[in-house]
Parts: structure tokens; sequence; C-alpha cells
């Protein structure tokens, strides 16, 4: 018997007229549907009157429904997956179900449709030619403190995803550990009440701290700047005199030619002014 197919399909993230067509016909097709959560997605299909068979698939059954949902396809069944809003795979299930596809050889697909990573990114204003996505940060701050590692000193645009709730304490969290940089706050991307604020993360905490905070959040944080980098950097040295900026390179494995290369264009100086000083060292 041959293989059915999996198909990835995204489903809007607001407005439903942001359905593709090709979403539609891949869902009248298939035999059945696994849905993040059935009850957002019969709404779905009994909106633009599809009726199919409906399995649930979340992030609490994903490894177990995964060997299901093989099963499945190698019975010849077709199978669409979706979330509630958005791509599958992009902070929401499929990603264990692609993995499990390509290690049985299973052939899927995935459409391309709404997400809202990129929706907010240009609605930010700000660069868009590297940016890095985190989705949700982790509750606990041991967890929170790695991310932070990783991100601080990147150049990147980061866009993280928000609950209410959560919203206030994580603007706090950006603010003490990124400092007072520029965000995007988008909200509600593509429905009646859609917003778009932007701030420094100062500004957030003050225009948020008496609201009553509801809706679904994308952050889009600008990333670390080049004087803030060359701040940061000046700052390692400033109070030390030449030699012993020398020897601090030195110290961290270089020799002390490059050392000296590395003095001299931190200090705007000429390597053989540097190199006066690392004589005696």
């Amino acid at each position: 018997m041959e293989n059915g197919k999996l198909y990835l399909v995204p489903t809007p993230i607001g407005n439903l007229k942001d359905i593709t067509l090709r979403a539609l016909e891949v869902l009248e097709s298939v035999d059945i549907v696994a849905a993040e959560d059935t009850r957002q997605s019969i709404k779905l299909l009994n909106h633009f009157n599809i009726k199919k068979t409906l399995i649930s698939y979340h992030q609490h059954n994903e490894y177990g429904k995964s060997e299901n949902l093989i099963e499945r396809l190698k019975e010849g069944k077709n199978i669409a997956l979706v979330s509630d809003a958005g791509t599958p795979g992009i902070s929401d299930p499929g990603s264990v179900i692609v993995s499990k596809c390509i290690e049985e050889g299973i052939d899927f697909e995935v459409l391309t449709g709404a997400t809202a990573v990129t929706t907010a990114l240009v609605y930010s204003g700000m660069d868009t030619t590297k940016f890095i996505f985190r989705g949700f940060l982790p509750r606990e701050n041991k967890d929170r403190r790695v991310v932070i590692e990783e991100l601080k000193n990147r150049k990147e645009t980061l866009i993280f995803y928000e609950a209410p709730h959560r919203l206030k304490e994580t603007l706090l969290f950006l603010n003490e550990n990124f400092g007072n940089r520029k965000i995007a706050i988008c909200r509600e991307l593509t429905k009646l009440h859609e917003e778009i604020l932007r701030f420094t993360l100062e500004e957030a905490l003050t225009y948020y701290a008496e609201k009553n905070i509801k809706g679904e959040f994308v952050l889009v944080l600008e990333g670390k700047s080049e004087e803030d980098i060359l701040t940061e950097e000046r700052s390692r040295w400033e109070d030390l005199s030449i030699e012993d900026h020398i020897k601090s390179y030195i110290d961290e494995g270089l020799n002390k030619k490059d050392a000296v290369k590395k003095v001299a264009k931190d200090r705007k100086l000429s390597k053989s002014e540097v190199y006066k000083y690392s004589i005696e060292l």
C-alpha cells in the first residue's frame, strides 16, 4: 500500500481572510485534520464549510500522537496538521512529526501562509536583514538567564512571543538585562483590535504599569547597537596603561605581535607607537 502524505497547513493568525486558496484545497482533500485544539479548528473548518475527521495533536501528546499519525500515513491516509494560528512547528507542535516523516521516508509538504514573526518584524520598522526569533522566553529565571547570555551581545533584531499575563514581567526582565533598547509591541495582529506600539523599554513599562492587559503579543527588540559594543569594549581598557592593555590581550592567548595590533586598533594609535610599550614585556 502506498503511503499517504502529511501537509503542514498554516492557519490565519487572526483575520480568517488570510487563509490561502492552497490551504483550503488541502483541507478539503485530506482524510484527517490533526489540530492543536480541535475546538478552535472546528470553527475554522465550519467557517469554510469543510467537514473532516478531527483529532487532537498538541504539545502534551505530540510524541505519542506522532506515532499514531505515522501509522495512519502508512495506511495511505492523507493528513493535514494545523495549529490554532500560524504555521505548525513555529512555537507550536509540528517538528516532531516532521522528524518522524523524514526517518520513515514518508512524504510531507509545508504550505506557506500566515506567521506572526515576519508580520511583526516588518511592522516594527527595525532592521529586517538579520533577525533572531526566540519564541516564548522560559518561565524560570535560571533558564531565562541562559537565553540572555546567548542574546545580549547580538546585533540582530530579536523577536519574542508573550502572553498577556506575563507581559509586564517580561518587559522588566528585558530592560534589566538588555538596557533601555527600542521595542515594538505588536498586539492582536490582523485582528479587529490590532495595535502596534513603538517605545523604549522604559516607556513601555510606564505605559503598561496600570493597564489591564489582554491579547496576544509579539515583541520586537532592537539588537545591540555598534555604539554600545564600542562603549563596552572601551570600558574594558580605558583605565589601563598601554602596557597593561597589551598584557591583557596576551593573557587572553594572543602573541605579542597580535596584541600590539589589537591595542593600536582599540586606541586608534599607530602600531609602531604601541610597539614601544611592548618591548619590555
